[in-house]
């Protein structure tokens, strides 16, 4: 399972947060027309519609023909996974990775948000399944990468065992969010001595 590595024309065009959560919508519950999409993100169709067809023209989505007809449209995911590590070193490369991790963060802190207010009411087996933590430590920039890389290398050994695909899921099963966040924590200023 190949991710999605978009340029920066493509990153720009998918750094919209409709695009964003119709993207997330294909991936996750597969195959649908602008019309689905709009209801269930509260829009109109015609905005649907052109974001699906912006979306398309940058590669994220295409046309499944074998599911619509005269009158309807389908869309299906081109791919499951967007793959952004690195701008290319232009301003136009930073700007673009900049506006979409910001874009992403946002989007990520929304459902976070959302499932801790919804933990409640879940049973007590999703409750013990669902956690959050964070740790800091003091390391150069090449062991945080080495951090970093044993992250990826354990979910990609996830979707290995367990592929992601779109689409209703298993009577006892729910869709499990594992997000992963390494950043260098901002600089502070030293306690000081003892005596200060």
């Amino acid at each position: 399972m190949e991710p999605f590595v978009p340029d920066v024309t493509q990153l720009r065009a998918l750094s919209h947060p409709v695009r964003l959560r119709i993207l997330g919508l294909l991936r996750t519950l597969g195959p649908a027309t602008a019309s689905r999409i709009a209801r269930r993100l509260g829009q109109n169709s015609g905005a649907t519609s052109y974001h699906l067809r912006q979306l398309a023209t940058h590669g994220f989505v295409e046309e499944a023909p074998e599911l619509g007809n005269k009158r309807e449209r389908w869309w299906r995911a081109s791919s499951l996974m967007t793959s952004v590590r690195t701008d290319d070193g232009t301003d136009e490369g930073r700007d673009a990775n900049d506006a979409f991790h910001h874009l992403a963060v946002t989007h990520l802190g929304t459902q976070m948000q959302a499932a801790a207010a919804r933990r409640g009411g879940d049973t007590a087996q999703w409750r013990a399944a669902t956690s959050i933590s964070d740790v800091q430590v003091a390391v150069t920039a090449e062991q945080a990468k080495a951090i970093q890389s044993r992250f990826e290398a354990l979910i990609w050994e996830v979707l290995e065992e367990h592929p992601r695909t779109p689409g209703p899921v298993g009577e006892d099963e729910r869709r499990y969010q594992v997000v992963v966040a390494t950043f260098p924590d901002e600089d502070e200023p030293e306690w000081g001595s003892r005596d200060g």
